[in-house]
């Protein structure tokens, strides 16, 4: 009996220990700022094939870091690529079709014109008598042939000219077709998930890859009715990451929810849950401090966030930038040499 109680007091003493280790271990904050504990978040990106198809290769892994442009996937293009072959013979096609349509109507102009000309020579030999009414009347009709053939071939121009449109706007859809089903990064971005694999079917609009955008990350914080009322957009802010103690990452005020809500349990203490809070979302600048610290950025890493009310007041020390130069060193990563994606 004695060990239990020995062992329930050890387990208070731990406890406790834990829990004043983070009271004297949390920044105490001067007058003008206020603060909140959240967790690092980015911008969700998914990359979906946009028609249904066989994937062919998935070229990025889970973890990795792809840029803007870079060819993540790829569907299988041999079905379209037959038709496009097909598509492009119907240009030849009726490419051929014009050119022999444009040589009847240049002949049939030709035919046309000797028959005006001879037809006008036999109008004016009716008169004298020279030529009988008969024969004026036969050349009239070799006018009215010649006219109809050379419009039954203009016609047949027309056709082989809208045969060519028609077939170049079907090859030009199948060449677009083809390259919408080479997938690629919208952006630079880390490869959270890969939801298909090369072999699947996927539908369209099916998602192949989620990518978490490493240029829009940011966290959520959520402060009492008094500190959200003075807190302005724009204001100044520092994200401090559990995994990063004493290295506070530059932010800014980009957005302060207008309706109250009840603080949601991931807050620390169960008394502050039964407040009403405003969420408050810290951006981190795109280009200050955020490159040096993209292999830090996982979704999900609690850390606190601390915004400045008063513009005047000075960050105090433990709150204040460092310089680059003083930040821990990542280790290097390792090229892959063995020719497979990492």
């Amino acid at each position: 009996m004695n060990k239990k109680v020995l062992i329930l007091v050890a387990a208070v003493v731990v406890v406790g220990a834990g829990v004043a280790w983070w009271l004297m271990s949390k920044p105490k904050l001067p007058p003008g700022f206020a603060g909140g504990n959240g967790r690092l978040e980015a911008t969700q990106v998914d990359i979906a094939a946009k028609y249904a198809g066989r994937l062919k290769t998935v070229e990025a892994n889970e973890g990795d870091t792809v840029e803007a442009g870079q060819v993540v996937a790829t569907i299988d293009t041999e079905p379209l690529e037959a038709q496009l072959r097909a598509a492009q013979a119907k240009i030849v096609e009726a490419q051929n079709n014009l050119r022999t349509a444009n040589a009847q109507v240049r002949s049939s102009q030709a035919q046309l014109g000797l028959a005006n000309k001879e037809y006008k020579r036999s109008s004016e030999l009716v008169k004298t008598g020279a030529v009988s009414a008969q024969e004026r009347d036969a050349d009239l009709a070799k006018v009215d042939v010649a006219q109809a053939n050379l419009s039954g071939y203009q016609a047949q121009a027309t056709r082989a000219q809208s045969a060519i449109e028609a077939a170049t706007a079907e090859s030009e859809r199948l060449q677009a077709e083809i390259k919408d089903n080479t997938l690629k990064a919208p952006l630079r971005a880390r490869v959270q998930s890969r939801m298909a694999e090369p072999g699947e079917v996927v539908a369209a609009g099916g998602k192949v890859l989620s990518l978490l955008d490493l240029s829009d990350v940011y966290m959520y914080v959520f402060l009492p009715t008094g500190a959200a009322g003075k807190l302005a957009l724009g204001a100044d802010a520092r994200i401090v990451l559990d995994a990063l103690p004493g290295f506070p990452i530059k932010a800014q005020v980009s957005y302060i929810s207008p309706n109250a809500q009840f603080t949601p349990k991931t807050v620390e203490t169960a008394e502050e849950r039964h407040n009403l809070t405003f969420r408050v979302k810290l951006q981190i600048p795109n280009k200050e401090g955020l490159r040096q610290l993209e292999r830090m950025v996982k979704v999900g890493v609690p850390g606190m966030g601390y915004v400045q009310l008063d513009p005047s007041a000075e960050w105090p020390k433990n709150l204040q930038l460092r310089p680059e130069s003083e930040w821990p060193k990542l280790p290097e990563i390792a090229p892959d040499t063995t020719g497979s994606k990492q």
